[in-house]
């Protein structure tokens, strides 16, 4: 048996290159995994019609590779069309009733000082060393200080040099995380704990997308979205057009519901045509 099918394998595809296909094209329980792990996005039209997209196409390549063994989706397909469905090269697993799986849960954290934190009731104290991470695997069992400030990393170039960043967050206690690997885990735990939420991402309609539709729809007033005090000077010396010009049309509606914060740097991405990239914030300093 496959472990997807040609017709669900050819959909991820389209998914991969960016295209958008409706939830009736693509059923199937991987699909609802991915959708479940945030890697797949819902998107409504209308009042019923539902439409289905992904976030970052590196995201469901490894899924795919961690999950099910299927490090190249195209020779996949190709071995399937020609009758070689138990390639060793493409699906790693040597059992062909192997089922979905999950290979790792939970996600990694990063700090500037010490945090003593607890998890399954034993105190440990984080302080990774410099150039490695700590990976939370049995984050339910896993507390933080009430007062320890929890900062969401979206890139994985600003979360491995966040000391590089330092003089951004004035706060004493500063947990980071990264939801990488892709799953729910991170903001299952943050609707655990009483802590406050910062959002570091891309000062982009995708960032405030991701912050809007992952964490505060969720957390709610704990969450917030972190904007540097010189943004406009940032978007005007290192903007890119670009970045803009993909992003406007697919996020018209992005700022429904925002405070005015978010209101005003969408404001900005509007006067000067451009949006910006959060490892810009590593250069400049």
């Amino acid at each position: 048996m496959d472990k997807i099918s040609i017709n669900i394998a050819k959909k991820i595809q389209l998914l991969i290159q960016g295209e958008i296909i409706p939830y009736g094209q693509l059923k199937s329980k991987i699909i609802d995994q991915m959708i479940d792990d945030g890697i797949l996005k819902i998107k409504l039209q209308g009042r019923s019609r539902k439409f289905i997209y992904r976030a970052k196409p590196e995201a469901i390549t490894n899924f795919l590779s961690s999950s099910l063994g299927i490090n190249d989706l195209n020779t996949y397909i190709n071995n399937i069309e020609n009758g070689e469905t138990r390639a060793e090269n493409i699906v790693a697993s040597s059992n062909s009733k192997s089922s979905l799986r999950r290979t790792f849960k939970g996600f990694i954290v990063n700090c500037f000082s010490p945090i003593e934190a607890k998890i399954n009731g034993s105190e440990f104290i984080i302080k990774p060393q410099e150039g490695t991470y700590s990976y939370i695997h049995d984050f339910e069992n896993f507390r933080i200080p009430p007062h320890t400030l929890v900062i969401g990393v979206e890139n994985p170039e600003n979360f491995r040099f966040i000391s590089n960043q330092t003089h951004l967050f004035g706060e004493e206690s500063i947990l980071f995380v990264s939801r990488y690997p892709q799953s729910k885990d991170l903001i299952t735990w943050l609707q655990s704990i009483p802590n406050k939420y910062l959002h570091f991402g891309d000062f982009d309609f995708e960032g405030i997308r991701i912050f809007r539709d992952e964490y505060l729809q969720y957390i709610k007033n704990r969450a917030s979205f972190f904007i540097p005090p010189n943004i406009e000077q940032l978007i005007i010396k290192y903007g890119n057009k670009g970045l803009y010009d993909t992003q406007y049309k697919a996020n018209t509606s992005i700022s429904l519901n925002l405070n005015n914060d978010i209101e005003k740097l969408i404001t900005l991405f509007h006067k000067y045509k451009k949006c910006l990239e959060q490892e810009v914030l590593i250069k400049v300093n």
